[in-house]
């Protein structure tokens, strides 16, 4: 029987098992021998990583050719006003692809919400807003590329629902079996 395990990847973790560099790793966290990730979280983003021992479930999770909904949460620098969300929503052409369209909403902040460790930069003069974001692809930096072309720079990135599987509580390094 497959294994599926969700986890919490916090801010600065590497969605590998190994790093030269001494970098915390998917090791430091995940005890279970046999398991890969499917799919990737950039370093400083947060939140739902799957991993799993099964090579086609893996696959069927990280290829984009399944549409997999990935819906993440990001804190954005600026106020988004309705041209900005229509564009997130219409596809953005970030110069080497043009995103396909994607549901872009304003949300409140999430009372659920951990603290970052470091903190997000705080400024005065500039207020921040929370989005959420539903992709059917996962390119390379993708969500912090389109909020900047929209003039809404990404602050922090939390990934929440990969399909059905969620967070559901997770706290940043917890994991639990599918």
């Amino acid at each position: 029987m497959s294994r599926l395990i969700l986890f919490n990847k916090p801010y600065g973790v590497l969605c590998q098992f190994t790093d030269a560099h001494g970098r915390a790793t998917l090791k430091d966290h995940i005890p279970v021998p046999g398991v890969y990730a499917a799919g990737r979280l950039d370093t400083d983003s947060e939140g739902l990583l799957l991993l799993t021992d099964d090579g086609a479930l893996q696959h069927r999770i990280a290829n984009p050719r399944y549409k997999l909904p990935k819906r993440y949460l990001a804190q954005i620098e600026g106020v988004p006003e309705g041209d900005a969300l229509q564009r997130l929503r219409a596809g953005v052409d970030l110069g080497d692809f043009v995103t396909r369209p994607c549901e872009a909403r304003a949300v409140p902040e999430p009372a659920w919400l951990w603290p970052r460790d470091p903190p997000v930069r705080f400024r005065k003069s500039v207020p921040t807003a929370w989005l959420e974001i539903v992709l059917r692809e996962g390119k390379n930096r993708q969500v912090r590329r389109m909020t900047a072309k929209a003039g809404l720079p990404t602050l922090r990135l939390i990934r929440v629902a990969i399909g059905d599987w969620q967070l559901d509580g997770l706290a940043p390094g917890q994991w639990r079996e599918a």
